[in-house]
């Protein structure tokens, strides 16, 4: 298998939000993205957008309509809430981070807490959190790695 281009992970997600301007902001504040490129169209609208965080890149966008996938592209905000990813993202240091969103604003929607998947696999130090248009996230810092 290739590897990946040089700036990019593996694998990317994207997000549309109803305010993509606005959280682009918020996820740099609450959860220490940096942002690496926004693409703007008509009224500001937010067309593309590349936000990192050590290697990983999330794509955060405004909401489409009748792309031409034939999918919409919404927002939590926009269906009820509902959710159909989690996105997970390890951290240096889960307490602080989760003090950090909370700070700004984040719903916490499971206060950090370890998880032990026993002595033959992992344990992480874990939290949710939900941002302020629905998107589920999880925070998590390795405490044991899976025995070789």
């Amino acid at each position: 298998m290739k590897p990946p281009p040089s700036d990019w992970p593996r694998l990317s997600s994207s997000l549309y939000y109803r305010e993509a301007g606005q959280m682009i902001d918020w996820l740099c504040q609450a959860f220490g993205f940096e942002l690496r490129l926004k693409v703007e169209g008509d009224a500001g609208r937010v067309e593309h957008s590349e936000l990192s965080y050590g290697e990983a890149v999330v794509m955060v966008g405004d909401e489409r309509r009748g792309t031409r996938w034939g999918v919409d592209m919404s927002s939590p905000a926009s269906v009820g809430g509902a959710n159909t990813q989690g996105l997970l993202l390890y951290v240096d240091d889960v307490d602080a981070h989760c003090a950090r969103a909370r700070a700004a604003g984040a719903r916490i929607v499971d206060e950090p807490s370890v998880h032990d998947y026993g002595e033959d696999y992992w344990a992480d130090r874990s939290y949710g959190a939900l941002d302020p248009e629905g998107h589920l996230w999880w925070f998590s810092q390795r405490l044991r790695s899976q025995p070789a």
